[in-house]
């Protein structure tokens, strides 16, 4: 039986994969393997880059015109900025790996003298002595090259360089660096030099960056399909379609909404029945709710004041991204938390879901709301109860809150988020749209409502539009009306509500805060200001 990987690199005998030679440029890349260049891989976390090495290696390896490490070098993380037990975690792993991949015992029988010979310089000895010992060229692929800090990944890029000229015959003739930023962005800091080294200046030999991409469409489409010509199970066109939008290719994302659609879902164990949308939909939240790893570990830069830097703009939805130091901008999409196209944007609506989530976790857990206040004896969800519950939350508590958040600068659109989430995790779902230049954060709330489950009436749909006051109040209302009413149309929402916060310094909450029905057309939109 095969399955969906959501863990390591693929193994072919028990996953459904996308072939990861033909993910990259292989033409490209055995060229300049041949031009004995020295490049680098990147891409963000589990996106396929080990998996792209390993094949790497294993298509070498089989023509044989080359010798092929791989080595992966994430244990000599621990050794923090210890240059010489870095460097022989570093050589003992790769003896380890030559020895089975190759069969070659080279370094087994030598690495430990020569570390003793060379303490911090062992590793550039080691692979000079490795490479003279073999008429046939070295190829060495180092994976989480990016994984050491300060001196130790210092020493390394300079062990590399040093030995640079002697290829092929006393160096390796071509090394690929893998990891999830192109080396030429890294910022080192050097305990030993008191400074900060660019990577660019300490690898200056790299010749070409190559990114590892996104499945494609196509590929999204041959994966799952291997899933339905295993099994007899197929993906519904709107599924497939819905997996495509929520992930935009990511490919952890991509395998994990199918391995929970298919294996972890009970009733998905059914393989006469198709996977739908709904199916998907409620797949995005079971893996949202559980702070899978992958999730985990990507909000988790979200600490980080560079993250902020250009996340906290798109939240509030800045005008531009003039203010986002372009640093930040290429750390942040190096990550993956935002794409590679402009406008700058949250990379796919599954974050776009998880970081209001994640930033407002806490707040969620500290507010006390019971979702039997705000439903009717019909099961409806009242919400123009809740969102003057929220006024009146905002007006006692907004200060105090608002300044609990990293976020300061979204922190009411964040709050309001939070005060939602607490009711609608019990039964609904939020969907959120928000980026640079947008003025405004939509809030789609979707809630189960009584009917027949094949008609439109079984799901309430609520559309909620936060804007920045700005300019004046009528020219941020009448603005914010025609938005909200066109998200309502593109929704098919039954019910629309604007919200103004108004966080101009001295005004009173007298001054802010009100509420009123606004016509626009045929629709009506309730109008709050905060």
């Amino acid at each position: 039986m095969r399955f969906f990987n959501t863990a390591g690199p693929i193994q072919t005998d028990i996953h459904y994969y996308v072939p990861p030679l033909e993910r990259i440029d292989l033409d490209e890349v055995l060229m300049l393997i041949e031009q004995r260049r020295y490049f680098v891989l990147h891409a963000p976390r589990q996106t396929g880059k080990t998996s792209a090495l390993l094949a790497l290696r294993d298509l070498l390896n089989a023509e044989g015109n080359y010798r092929c490490v791989y080595v992966n070098i994430e244990g000599a993380q621990a050794m923090r900025e210890d240059v010489e037990r870095a460097m022989q975690v570093i050589v003992g792993v790769l003896a380890s790996w030559a020895r089975l991949t190759l069969d070659d015992e080279f370094l087994t029988g030598t690495w430990s003298g020569i570390f003793a010979e060379f303490g911090a310089g062992a590793l550039g000895e080691a692979l000079t002595r490795w490479a003279q010992a073999d008429p046939k060229p070295l190829v060495l692929l180092i994976d989480e090259i990016d994984s050491l800090i300060g001196d130790s990944l210092l020493s390394v890029l300079r062990q590399l360089r040093a030995g640079y000229a002697l290829r092929p015959v006393g160096f390796p003739q071509s090394v690929v660096l893998c990891g999830v930023r192109d080396v030429r962005d890294y910022r080192i800091q050097s305990t030993a030099e008191n400074a900060m080294i660019a990577g660019g200046s300490a690898f200056n030999i790299r010749t070409k960056s190559l990114r590892l991409g996104d499945f494609t469409p196509d590929e999204v489409h041959k994966l799952l399909t291997q899933h339905t010509e295993a099994t007899g199970q197929v993906f519904t066109d709107e599924a497939q379609n819905k997996v495509r939008e929520l992930t935009q290719g990511q490919p952890w994302l991509v395998n994990a909404l199918a391995y929970e659609a298919c294996f972890d879902n009970k009733a998905g164990r059914d393989r006469s029945q198709p996977v739908t949308a709904n199916a998907i939909c409620d797949a995005r939240e079971q893996l949202i709710l559980r702070r899978e790893t992958h999730l985990d570990q990507l909000t988790d830069k979200l600490q980080e004041e560079r993250v902020r830097r250009v996340v906290e703009p798109l939240l509030s939805g800045a005008a531009s991204d003039e203010a986002i130091p372009q640093d930040d901008l290429e750390y942040v999409r190096d990550l993956g938390l935002v794409s590679r196209q402009r406008p700058v944007a949250i990379a796919n609506p599954i974050y776009q879901e998880v970081i209001p989530r994640d930033l407002t976790y806490t707040t969620q857990e500290y507010l006390v709301q019971d979702t039997a206040w705000y439903v009717d004896a019909e099961g409806r969800l009242r919400l123009d109860d809740l969102l003057s519950a929220f006024q009146e939350f905002f007006r006692e508590h907004s200060e105090h809150w608002v300044e609990r958040f990293q976020y300061k600068e979204a922190g009411p659109q964040l709050l309001l988020q939070a005060f939602l989430q607490r009711i609608v995790n019990t039964g609904g779902r939020i969907e959120r749209e928000y980026g640079l230049g947008r003025m405004r954060t939509d809030l789609l709330i979707l809630w189960p409502a009584p009917g027949d489950a094949q008609s439109d009436q079984a799901v309430q749909k609520m559309v909620i539009e936060c804007k920045l006051l700005y300019r004046s109040l009528e020219e941020t209302v009448r603005a914010g009306l025609d938005q909200t009413r066109a998200y309502m149309d593109r929704c098919a929402a039954t019910e629309g509500h604007l919200i103004v916060f108004d966080r101009t310094a001295g005004a009173s909450w007298d001054e802010k805060l009100f509420r009123c029905e606004e016509g626009i057309g045929d629709t009506k939109i309730t109008v709050w200001g905060m």
